[in-house]
């Protein structure tokens, strides 16, 4: 199957991402436009420290206007491997450094309408290392026991799809008791 790029045009550039219109051909003729928005990726983080506790950050979210609880995450900056973000946002987000960081997997946010690829990654062994929080960020800090995080799902506590997906992509990594 062969689906043409008719047309693009990049509409808005923004801070941290792009929106772009384009006009695609399917095989069967049809002509449909889409808005896409073109993002540079991201990392997602599980921080689990030595008393089972996984570390989350609560940070207003203007487009559902409310303080938001979900595991710490960042933009990749252009030509920055996942790791470095890892490594750099977990110190900004909690304040804590990754002894030990494995790589769980990655999956697209949301493909009907963007491009962000999220890499997972557990973070383990953390120690106190702090950095400045991005500027327009309030994140406060929550630990939550291991044995608890799949009832806070079940619950509805924990919302957000890309906490949700690490958490699943971390589950062979996890000794939790369902």
């Amino acid at each position: 199957m062969e689906f043409k790029i008719l047309d693009k045009k990049n509409i808005f550039k923004g801070r941290a991402l792009d929106l772009w219109t384009e006009r695609v051909q399917y095989p069967d003729g049809r002509e449909v436009s889409f808005e896409i928005i073109h993002h540079p990726g991201a990392i997602t983080l599980l921080p689990l420290d030595d008393d089972g506790m996984v570390w989350f950050v609560r940070q207003y979210r203007p487009t559902i206007r409310e303080m938001f609880l979900e595991l710490p995450a960042g933009t990749l900056e252009k030509g920055e491997a996942p790791e470095v973000t890892a490594a750099r946002e977990i110190r900004e987000e909690i304040g804590m450094a990754a002894g030990e960081l494995t790589y769980l997997g990655g999956f697209y946010a949301s493909p009907g309408y963007s491009t962000e690829f999220l890499h997972a990654f557990l973070a383990t062994k953390l120690s106190p290392a702090p950095l400045a929080q991005d500027e327009g960020e309030i994140i406060q800090v929550e630990k939550h026991p291991l044995t608890e995080i799949f009832t806070m799902i079940e619950k509805g506590i924990i919302q957000d799809s890309k906490t949700l997906a690490t958490i699943a992509l971390a589950q062979k990594y996890l000794s939790v008791e369902r």
